[in-house]
């Protein structure tokens, strides 16, 4: 079942469906930003999820996924193909750049729910790319 959530949550996330991103974190879910502070808790994370919806477009290509034996952990590989529509503050100005990037994100699950994301990839990578 673990792998079926987040399976179904990267679907989510590929097709903008925020919705069943939001019904499958717990209430109080911790969702740690790259290189950011912790947002707690579903509307803290509906908040980043349509911050997110303006300012990129992203897809979330070449998707492994690892589960452990008791399914309360799981980790996803993937690559990130983005675009830059509305410019960050204290990031460089968007103009619809495009960009590559490798990364993973780490979950924590409890029941059916997730009660943790984690996200990384190389922000300096990124900021090299909508720079240029």
């Amino acid at each position: 079942m673990s792998r079926e959530i987040i399976n179904r949550y990267f679907e989510a996330f590929n097709t903008g469906d925020t919705k069943t991103m939001l019904a499958l974190v717990s209430d109080d879910v911790e969702h740690f930003v790259n290189q950011g502070d912790m947002r707690k808790g579903r509307a803290k994370f509906a908040e980043f999820c349509a911050h997110m919806g303006v300012s990129y477009r992203e897809q979330l290509r070449d998707m492994v996924i690892f589960v452990n034996d008791h399914g309360t952990r799981a980790a996803a590989e993937f690559t990130v193909h983005g675009e830059y529509l509305q410019t960050d503050p204290g990031l460089p100005a968007a103009n619809g750049q495009t960009y590559i990037l490798p990364a993973g994100s780490f979950f924590a699950l409890k029941g059916e729910k997730i009660t943790r994301i984690t996200t990384y990839y190389n922000l300096q990578d990124w900021i090299r790319q909508v720079s240029t």
